[in-house]
């Protein structure tokens, strides 16, 4: 009898002690989730910070492996380059590019309302400015264009914080890459560093080809735009390339963000030479679609167009611009984490993924 008993009596704090365990672990995933919300614009500075480092470890990467320089003199040279560039262009084109960007915030304003004045004259147009006055015809709306046009991340003291952390964050972590992926290679188990380092490697390797890619194919597209605007005659053809080249880093909606300055500057001038225009950018966005993109970026991610405008929405709405311009980049690593981790971990098929070895990052 008292051995019945004995046997229905469970022990103490059993039941109790094994709820707890999944109960403490998801109260720590959701507190950790909220933490990771909270901070959510730092990551994506710091994030941008990485692309940077990345950047510059690529090119010099690159140097060092067509010459005898060491991996530091490498990325100084690199950098010193950089600098060179930058600073020689700015002296050479920081006047015609000023006046031109002063023009093109007095033209636009200008260029709407004679878009507003031609829309007008057809019975649907205004139906349409009817149902949205505010975007399509009020003087508010136009003289708030210039401040638009003109304003960059640099006009605001937070902006300009956030790019000096990405600038001394890319620096430190280009310097001292190894350093750094050895410090993660730690925080794993002994007996998945080796999976943990070809993870790092296929990350490091898609996302170093897909910038250099994409800043030479927007080195392309912004000067053969800028040409072909000059050969058309359209005014400001110069700051309208540099437009084009810039916006051209968020696949398919930077095209739409700088054609819309070129057509309106083309409209104010003659009906057809906006129809050329528009001819211009769809070739323009046709050979860098078929011609640029497929060359210069064999060797990164292949991204789905659907995949890349939905993360765009997904990340412009959670976290603005920001999220918007660094969506790419950052489904590009969701993409090779899900092949990586979940279809080859744990689904056990095989993805080929570039860059996929542990001898990429240091263990």
């Amino acid at each position: 009898m008292a051995s019945s008993r004995g046997a229905g009596v469970l022990p103490p704090g059993g039941p109790l002690r094994s709820r707890a365990g999944p109960l403490a672990l998801a109260v720590l995933a959701a507190g950790l989730l909220y933490v990771l919300w909270q901070v959510a614009d730092v990551l994506l500075i710091i994030f941008a910070g990485v692309l940077l480092a990345l950047f510059l470890r690529g090119l010099a990467d690159l140097l060092g492996a067509h010459s005898r320089l060491s991996r530091g003199w490498s990325l100084a040279v690199v950098l010193l380059g950089l600098i060179g560039v930058a600073a020689g262009g700015a002296w050479a084109l920081s006047g015609d590019i000023a006046a031109q960007v002063d023009q093109l915030a007095q033209d636009l304003p200008r260029a709407l309302r004679s878009l507003r004045e031609t829309v007008e004259r057809y019975e649907w147009g205004r139906v349409l400015l009817s149902l949205t006055p505010e975007a399509l015809g009020s003087e508010r709306a136009l003289a708030q264009a210039p401040g638009i046009v003109s304003g960059t991340l640099g006009t605001t003291l937070g902006a300009l914080a956030n790019l000096v952390i990405v600038l001394f964050v890319g620096l430190y972590l280009a310097a001292e890459s190894d350093l750094y992926a050895r410090g993660i290679l730690r925080l794993v188990p002994p007996g998945r560093r080796r999976r943990a380092a070809e993870v790092l490697g296929a990350l490091r390797h898609t996302l170093q080809w897909w910038l250099i890619g994409k800043v030479v194919v927007m080195a392309l597209v912004g000067v053969v735009t800028f040409v072909g605007l000059w050969l058309l005659g359209v005014p400001l053809a110069l700051t309208l390339g540099l437009l084009a080249g810039l916006f051209d880093f968020i696949p398919y909606v930077g095209p739409v963000l700088g054609f819309v300055p070129a057509i309106l500057l083309a409209l104010t001038q003659d009906t057809t030479l906006a129809l050329w225009v528009g001819g211009l950018y769809l070739l323009v966005q046709s050979v860098e679609s078929y011609v640029f993109t497929p060359l210069v970026q064999r060797r990164a991610v292949t991204l789905a167009p659907a995949l890349t405008i939905t993360c765009q929405v997904v990340l412009a709405v959670l976290f603005g611009p920001l999220g918007l311009l660094l969506a790419t980049p950052l489904t590009a690593v969701a993409v090779v984490l899900v092949k990586l981790i979940y279809v080859e971990d744990v689904l056990g098929d095989r993805m080929d993924v570039q860059g996929a070895r542990a001898e990429d990052v240091a263990a």
